[in-house]
């Protein structure tokens, strides 16, 4: 999911449903020629996401003769929207949802399965991208969901901050990172090496889970939470001393939570570097910065790479599309979702909302064929780890996630933040997964 968008999880609710057996879905059960549609705001406002999607779902309409329904909902509404429609079985026939939800929500037996089946109505399991189908569901399950859009994390660097610190190449190293960073920083000029979204839970898991990999975390050991291990300790220390020991970032940055600050301040060469998803193609532009004026590299990696650490640059990000298993109309449902993943509208869409097409036909538009695109393709193919696809990782979002963002707090006060405080974090998140949450 994009950064900004922030939403808690309620993993006790979802098992309640799960136990339940709820259904969800339905649309409009007395015309099944018309469809209703939650989609997710992927825009820069739920205005654009209806002037984007209402003329290719005409489309859709003009071909088909079923009528779509659209409802954009906004990332803080859109999981408890959801939750209320499998518990009340009022809800939309087809609907996007982040994909590291997608085994939580699948465990509340609510959406149509993706067997082999159903899969080949979209288009079959070849049509899309392999690694973003390995965000679909629990490992061993017909997939609940199938991708829609794909995202995954890159570093951007503003190339005029970089020549007139001297820097001819982006960083290749983690610690070639930092000393570019230290290059970079002048607080007196109010100019930092590295901008970050520091108040947002959800990025704060992401690094967690990212730094933590390079240095051989598993989040989960059979089902149980290791969130307090050495190598998580490690990685998430990584994270915290850019802002605590190297202080290339602004300690404002504590308090950002909306990517819209942060995206306006590298396009103002507020700070020389973020490391941020792939949307972010999208926002820099309409904050007046062309493609020239910055360069996208994959994270860089600590090297020599920690033993028993894994290559990893980004998790496997994305937005995934489902349908409600009580759907009035599901054959009308999936013949949407073969539209929308279709080569032509991921063309359409992707480049609209500046995220990565999910079947690999689309990428023979020029649109992503820049450089930018190009590396964010190849960190989802080949760097890109898959958050554990099991019910509780929604759940370790949420309390390793305000962990970090507690201790990105402190840090940018000045309180200390060494291993034992990490760990104390870490542990306290561990023993609240174990006790429910």
């Amino acid at each position: 999911m994009k950064a900004r968008r922030i939403t808690a999880l309620v993993t006790g609710a979802l098992m309640v449903m799960a136990g339940a057996g709820c259904g969800g879905g339905g649309g409009d059960k007395s015309s099944p020629k018309t469809l209703t549609y939650w989609a997710s705001n992927q825009g820069r406002s739920i205005q654009q996401d209806q002037r984007v999607l209402g003329p290719e779902l005409k489309k859709f309409e003009q071909r088909t003769g079923i009528k779509v329904k659209l409802e954009v909902i906004g990332w803080p509404d859109l999981l408890n929207r959801i939750l209320a429609a499998t518990s009340s079985g009022k809800g939309p026939d087809v609907l996007n949802v982040g994909n590291t939800w997608s085994a939580s929500l699948q465990a509340t037996g609510a959406f149509q399965a993706f067997d082999d089946a159903t899969i080949a109505k979209v288009g079959g399991r070849g049509r899309f991208i392999p690694s973003t189908l390995t965000s679909t569901g629990a490992a061993g399950k017909p997939p609940a969901f199938v991708p829609l859009y794909g995202l995954a994390y890159g570093l951007f660097y503003n190339k005029k901050l970089f020549a007139a610190a001297g820097l001819k190449q982006p960083p290749r190293t983690w610690q070639e990172l930092v000393t570019d960073a230290k290059k970079l920083t002048d607080p007196a000029k109010k100019r930092y090496g590295v901008g970050i979204l520091g108040a947002s839970y959800t990025e704060g898991a992401h690094f967690a889970f990212m730094f933590g990999a390079q240095y051989g975390a598993r989040l989960f050991q059979g089902g149980q939470p290791g969130f307090a291990s050495p190598a998580m300790v490690a990685g998430v220390r990584q994270y915290l001393d850019l802002l605590g020991t190297d202080k290339v970032i602004d300690p404002a940055d504590a308090e950002y939570v909306n990517d819209d600050q942060i995206l306006k301040d590298f396009a103002a060469g507020r700070f020389g570097m973020m490391m941020i998803q792939s949307y972010a193609t999208a926002g820099v532009a309409e904050n007046g910065m062309k493609e020239s004026d910055y360069g996208v590299t994959p994270i860089p990696l600590p090297d020599p790479l920690p033993q028993g650490g894994r290559r990893v640059a980004s998790h496997v990000a994305g937005i995934n599309v489902g349908v409600f298993k009580n759907s009035g109309n599901k054959d009308g449902a999936l013949k949407l979702v073969e539209f929308l993943t279709s080569p032509e509208e991921q063309k359409i869409l992707n480049a609209a909302w500046g995220s990565l097409p999910v079947v690999p036909q689309a990428y023979d538009d020029p649109r992503f064929q820049t450089p930018a695109i190009r590396t964010f393709r190849a960190v989802l193919a080949n760097s890109a780890e898959t958050l554990p696809m099991i019910p509780q990782e929604a759940q370790f979002e949420t309390l390793v996630g305000n962990a970090v963002k507690g201790l990105i707090a402190d840090a940018a006060a000045g309180r200390p933040v060494d291993d034992a405080t990490i760990h104390a974090k870490l542990a306290d998140a561990d023993k609240k997964m174990q006790a429910g949450g």
